[in-house]
């Protein structure tokens, strides 16, 4: 019993940990909702994608193999060119992070192309239907969530009734997705009050699309030109993640700093 209670917190603990990018994002993509209608957008999205999760989780241990061995039909490629072996769970890590990078450099470049300040990651996106901004959340959500269920299944292998093994799992992504239903709206809440961060944020996304997309081209034994594709570490994108916030935060205050002595310099001036 307490090794089924340890697991359980175990898998709790690897979906929070993992949850993250998937949070910046239903932050992100809720703003492209009307505004009177974004809190509960998140809710809807989180809500569903976590019914889902456990349908997910279901297909999973029942096809597990289907997801892991490669197609023939998509395997093959060009002598000393290119190599490849798809399989499931690739193409849809590989269509993830592709659309993860779409949506960030997509973002990022109406940021600097946009002159109105007030409306630079909202411009553009208010036509977008609530409907649409939740479909694409429990989208991207359960992308999100294939590897963690995955991992989560490798983490209950010694479990070995298989019914008490699935509902560990069911009670983990229940739990995880119920503090992710109240970290959505904090974290929505922080970006709104400090939208330098939304940068950040962005760009954070970016660096989770090359990895999901680095993950997919190794799962799916992808060689360019007799390079293996080689998957980004967790550890290095949490290093790259830590850099990124340190940097942001240094150049804020240094930008502070900078405007506190123009500010003075302009006082002195004028006397």
């Amino acid at each position: 019993m307490l090794g089924i209670i340890f697991t359980l917190l175990m898998l709790i603990l690897l979906q929070a940990v993992l949850g993250f990018d998937n949070l910046l994002y239903i932050s992100l993509e809720s703003k492209k909702a009307p505004e009177s209608d974004r809190k509960r957008v998140r809710k809807v999205g989180i809500l569903i994608a976590i019914v889902l999760r456990i349908v997910l989780l279901f297909v999973l241990v029942s096809v597990i193999d289907f997801f892991q061995e490669p197609f023939s039909f998509l395997s093959g490629g060009i002598k000393d060119v290119v190599h490849f072996a798809f399989n499931g769970h690739s193409i849809i890590v590989l269509f993830g992070g592709g659309f993860i990078l779409y949506t960030a450099i997509k973002e990022i470049w109406h940021m600097i192309g946009s002159n109105d300040l007030s409306h630079d990651i909202e411009s553009g996106k208010k036509a977008k239907s609530s409907n649409a901004v939740i479909t694409s959340i429990v989208i991207m959500n359960l992308v999100f969530s294939f590897d963690s269920i995955l991992a989560a299944i490798g983490l209950t292998s010694e479990i070995e009734n298989s019914t008490t093994a699935f509902i560990v799992m069911a009670i983990a992504i229940v739990i995880s997705g119920l503090l992710m239903l109240v970290m959505a709206d904090k974290i929505s809440t922080f970006l709104a009050k400090n939208r330098m961060y939304e940068v950040l944020g962005l760009f954070i996304l970016f660096i989770v699309g090359i990895m999901l997309v680095t993950e997919g081209g190794h799962l799916a034994h992808l060689k360019l030109f007799g390079n293996e594709i080689v998957p980004m570490s967790k550890t290095t994108f949490y290093f790259v993640l830590a850099i990124l916030i340190i940097v942001d935060v240094v150049q804020g205050q240094y930008q502070k700093k900078i405007l506190a002595e123009n500010t003075v310099n302009i006082t002195d001036d004028k006397k």
